[in-house]
């Protein structure tokens, strides 16, 4: 138990819980863990979900799939970060999304109906809970209006400009959570149409990168060299 204390106790979602509530915190919430190889589906398109799942260790990457099988990465979910606090904050009780785990992976997953109702025992640590589930959603609609911004640029240039801009605040170097695959999942664009536009912005002097190691060598703005 403590092993996964100090893998989540970072989470927004446990701001503010103490190790000496952790354990009876989860008994309370119903949680279980669960492990999963890489490319195993935690969460699979059509499923019903009534719950929040947390990832203790590895990685999981949110996926929609469209009627003629075309793939695209919704977001990436690192340690200590939650996903499907949203839809069953929205009451859908089918996932609209696949889930799965982009390395191997332990989810920790928790019954959402106990996170936001207080149990009988009118637990300390339940009105922090409500409070950091609040701030969490707040957050991703954040996150989710950024990835609009990203997605409405007209050309993959302008895309990929926008999303580095995202990604790297302040830094010129920066590492992304994609390969190239997934980049091009991510921005909805064709891989081999995106790689051509990255060896452009490298041959251009714009930019530098070994595998998701990127660096901003030039003038990289939206309306420059495009």
């Amino acid at each position: 138990m403590r092993k996964i204390y100090d893998a989540i106790k970072g989470s927004p979602l446990f701001q503010g819980i103490e190790y000496s509530d952790f354990e009876p915190m989860l008994t309370c919430l119903s949680a279980r863990t669960a492990r999963y190889k890489k490319n195993g589906i935690i969460l699979l398109s059509g499923n019903k979900i009534d719950f929040v799942g947390l990832v203790v260790s590895g990685k999981a990457q949110i996926i929609k799939e469209d009627a003629e099988g075309r793939i695209a990465i919704m977001g990436n979910i690192v340690e200590a970060e939650i996903f499907g606090e949203a839809f069953a904050c929205a009451g859908i009780t089918l996932s609209p999304v696949t889930v799965q785990a982009a390395e191997n992976s332990e989810i920790l997953f928790i019954d959402y109906k106990k996170i936001v109702t207080t149990c009988s025992s009118a637990c300390s640590y339940h009105t922090r809970l409500i409070e950091n589930m609040l701030k969490l959603i707040a957050f991703k609609n954040l996150a989710l209006n950024q990835k609009i911004e990203i997605l409405s640029k007209r050309t993959t240039r302008e895309k990929l400009i926008c999303y580095f801009d995202s990604v790297r605040g302040s830094e010129k170097k920066f590492t992304i959570p994609f390969n190239r695959q997934g980049l091009a999942y991510y921005l909805c664009v064709d891989r081999s149409a995106m790689s051509g536009e990255l060896c452009r912005m490298r041959d251009e002097g714009l930019i530098k990168f070994h595998m998701n190691e990127f660096e901003i060598t030039g003038n990289l703005c939206i309306g420059c060299n495009v």
